[in-house]
C-alpha cells in the first residue's frame, strides 16, 4: 500500500474520527498538522487537483466569513487566502498515492484505500 498522509486539525471531532478510522484500518499515516504547518499554494493547488474540486469548495464558509476577507471568484486568491488563513481550509484531507478526498463524514475515506 502507499504512503497514507492527513491534513488534520487534533481540535476537530471529524478530524480525530478519521485519524482513528486509519488507524483501525492497520494504517499509521503522515499526519499533518495544518495549522502548525500550513500548506504553500502549491501544495494546496495539487489538493484542490486531486480532490477534483474548486478552491472555493474547500473553504469551510463559516471561518472564511469570521475573518471579514472581500468575496473573490479568483481561484488563486481563494488558495492564497487558505495558505495564509489555514483554519479555514476544511478538514481532514485524506492523501494516499495519486487520490484524495475529505473525511466529512469519515468513511469518505475508505473510498481511497
Amino acid at each position: 500500500m502507499c504512503e497514507v498522509t492527513i491534513y488534520h486539525n487534533p481540535r476537530c471531532t471529524k478530524s480525530r474520527q478519521t485519524l482513528a478510522l486509519l488507524r483501525d484500518q492497520g494504517i499509521q499515516p503522515n499526519v499533518v498538522e495544518y495549522l502548525k504547518t500550513p500548506p504553500n499554494e502549491q501544495t494546496l493547488g495539487k489538493l484542490v487537483k486531486l480532490l477534483g474540486i474548486e478552491p472555493h469548495e474547500l473553504i469551510r464558509k463559516k471561518e472564511y466569513r469570521a475573518l471579514d476577507l472581500p468575496q473573490t471568484d479568483d481561484p488563486d486568491e481563494i488558495i492564497a487566502r487558505m495558505a495564509t488563513h489555514p483554519q479555514i481550509i476544511e478538514r481532514p484531507i485524506v492523501i494516499t498515492g495519486k487520490k484524495a478526498c475529505l473525511g466529512r463524514p469519515p468513511e469518505n475515506v475508505l473510498e481511497i484505500l
